[in-house]
């Protein structure tokens, strides 16, 4: 199987998990805090190379009624700079619902308010990831031309 990385792309932060060599299981690796999308871009190239990363599968948030909206559109356009440094496919998982997830799983958890606010991305990753491998590979995949 090949190792994955998820990412959970705010305007703040971005939340980043990784799949185990099996794909079977994903776990929080990191979360990093937006700088510029140049920074951006090679904290993510970085992460890529260092966890010899296969794939890289990126949370999208799709409208209730399944349309693109404006944020969707922003990480998409964020996904295409992404694979001008990468030579890596990307793909893309519906992330709706994911941050209220990460925050009910936080919750049962007894995670403090300030503990969650540090957990929260990586876990929305961490369900992005684990919504990722149980699913077929229907997702769109971005082509390196």
């Amino acid at each position: 199987m090949e190792v994955l990385l998820g990412l959970d792309i705010g305007d703040i932060r971005i939340g980043v998990a990784l799949s185990d060599e099996l794909g079977v299981a994903a776990h929080p690796l990191c979360t990093l805090t937006r700088k510029n999308r140049k920074v951006d871009l090679i904290a993510i190239s970085d992460l890529v190379s260092i966890h010899k990363v296969e794939r890289v599968v990126i949370g999208l948030p799709i409208s209730l009624d399944g349309s693109i909206g404006p944020q969707a559109e922003k990480i998409q356009r964020f996904a295409k700079r992404l694979a001008q440094v990468i030579d890596i496919p990307i793909e893309f998982q519906d992330e709706r619902f994911t941050t209220a997830e990460a925050e009910e799983v936080l919750r049962a958890l007894n995670k403090d308010a300030e503990k969650q606010k540090e957990l929260i991305d990586e876990v929305a990753a961490v369900i992005i990831l684990t919504d990722y491998l149980n699913q077929n590979e229907e997702t769109k995949s971005i082509n390196h031309d």
